[in-house]
């Protein structure tokens, strides 16, 4: 369990980004990239990513796996949308950073032997790293990048009106079904026991279109805190690009999803905010199991699912609605 506990100053220095981060998308990307997860999602990008990455691509493979801990310093607060100026960022990090990161990463893995100019901020070392990064990004997001703003920004607009009209400790609350509100700390469901202190200095949120599952945080305290959290995709998102052509769809809704899961997305759709205890009664499933396809439901964008009175309840997303319908 994470748990980030906030003073009164804290709450009022609560942001949310207007705009993907570039850098943090480069890094979940690359995680996503390396992994099978989320199918349904992000196959179809999988594909054409495969088909187009360099072999430069390796350089920041190596420092950013799919599991464990990737170097804080790839994923700098910057207040920019702006893929340059966060490399120019991350060139600027202070060469005691770079090796304590560095020596973290070394605790869990054998990095390659030239990640010792990393650590040692050799500059030729950094631009290497700074042209991987680059070069990954044009090919593999920049094609799609109108997209994943477009979620970012939807996501972003949904938190500022929550809070508006419900206040910031509603916004916390449903920002993601992994996440508690327990005043005044933010629990969040997490791999490693961790307690962080924001005294005073805030939280940043950061919207990401690639973070899969739960939100993440920076492994470093000290540094400015950021909160990083999945949005609500869509199916679909990923077009063919020019002189690709998408696999063929199933023409049935059990044949995409399977009986029972397409039957646990029919049933949230017949009842509205129902919970999973009631979603197990209505598909004669247990709970754990209707849990189950509840989540690969809400990670594949056909369902929202928030907490209340501590239960959590689902609900089509827009997507899910069309998906049914067309199904």
């Amino acid at each position: 369990m994470l748990r980030i506990h906030f003073t009164a100053a804290d709450l009022v220095r609560i942001r949310v980004r207007a705009e993907p981060h570039p850098l943090w998308e480069v890094l979940l990307s690359i995680h996503m990239l390396q992994s099978g997860d989320g199918s349904l999602v992000f196959d179809a990008w999988r594909r054409q990513a495969r088909l187009s990455i360099r072999p430069s691509a390796t350089i920041l493979a190596a420092l950013a796996r799919p599991k464990g801990y990737s170097p804080d310093f790839l994923t700098p607060t910057v207040d920019t949308a702006d893929l340059d100026t966060a490399l120019e960022s991350l060139l600027g990090t202070e060469k005691s950073v770079l090796r304590a990161d560095i020596e973290r990463l070394a605790t869990e893995t054998t990095p390659p032997t030239w990640v010792v100019g990393i650590a040692d901020g050799d500059l030729d070392a950094m631009r290497q790293l700074a042209t991987s990064i680059s070069r990954y990004h044009e090919d593999v997001l920049a094609p799609h990048w109108q997209a994943v703003r477009a979620h970012v920004r939807a996501d972003r607009d949904k938190r500022a009106a929550l809070t508006t009209d419900c206040g910031i400790e509603a916004m916390l609350t449903m920002l993601h079904p992994t996440m508690k509100w327990r005043a005044p700390v933010l629990e969040v469901e997490y791999p490693v026991d961790r307690d962080i202190h924001l005294e005073g200095r805030g939280l940043v949120l950061v919207p990401s279109f690639f973070c899969w599952r739960r939100p993440i945080a920076l492994a470093d305290p000290d540094r400015t805190q950021t909160l990083v959290y999945p949005v609500e995709r869509e199916l679909g998102w990923c077009e063919p690009l020019q002189g690709q052509h998408s696999a063929p769809r199933p023409e049935s809704l059990s044949a995409l999803l399977g009986r029972t899961r397409a039957s646990v997305l029919r049933a949230i759709a017949e009842a509205p905010r129902v919970n999973t205890s009631q979603l197990a009664k209505t598909i004669g499933i247990s709970v754990a199991g209707a849990s189950q396809h509840a989540t690969v439901l809400r990670d594949a964008g056909l369902v929202i699912t928030h907490r209340s009175n501590g239960s959590a309840v689902h609900k089509l997303s827009s997507r899910g609605v069309s998906l049914l319908a067309a199904g």
